[in-house]
């Protein structure tokens, strides 16, 4: 499969992609933890059905040290002892964030209040930033018709 476009060949395009990249690398750098961000990564991913993203997040998330078990587990991660609460936390304000069509209101009260208990605000908004971050990735890439299963671990950084 070859993608439709090659948003570096362009330079209005490529220009934006830089800048959209560079905030992605600021979300990366924030004081959200490192697995928590890849795990939401590939939630959000998975969501929306992006191959491209599901393969570098899992790469990346397995170069960093992260197990093939929780990985694999993270599609149903409600039913999985592997993750701790806070994590199960991030995962479900993604899922309701990535998911706000399919709901009424967005991100309930309840699921943000969850979060906020095992988040600081510096992590919340990392965290906000990741999903929609992440929603946005996802998008660009499935409009695009991004193939996957090339990338290379750190490839992205």
């Amino acid at each position: 499969m070859n993608a439709r476009l090659d948003f570096f060949a362009l330079p209005a395009a490529g220009k934006l992609l830089k800048h959209f990249m560079a905030a992605g690398k600021a979300i990366k750098d924030s004081v959200l933890p490192a697995a928590t961000q890849e795990l939401v990564a590939l939630r959000v991913s998975q969501i929306n059905g992006c191959a491209f993203c599901i393969d570098m997040h899992t790469k990346d998330a397995t170069a960093a040290g992260e197990t093939s078990v929780r990985l694999h587990l993270v599609a149903a991660w409600r039913e999985a002892a592997v993750f701790t609460e806070a994590e199960r936390a991030a995962l479900e304000l993604a899922e309701q964030g990535t998911r706000i069509a399919d709901g009424a209101g967005g991100v309930s009260d309840e699921v943000w209040a969850n979060a906020a208990k095992h988040y600081d605000e510096e992590q919340l908004a990392a965290l906000v930033a990741l999903v929609s971050f992440m929603n946005a990735a996802n998008r660009l890439n499935i409009i695009t018709q991004q193939p996957a299963g090339g990338y290379e671990p750190g490839q992205s950084h």
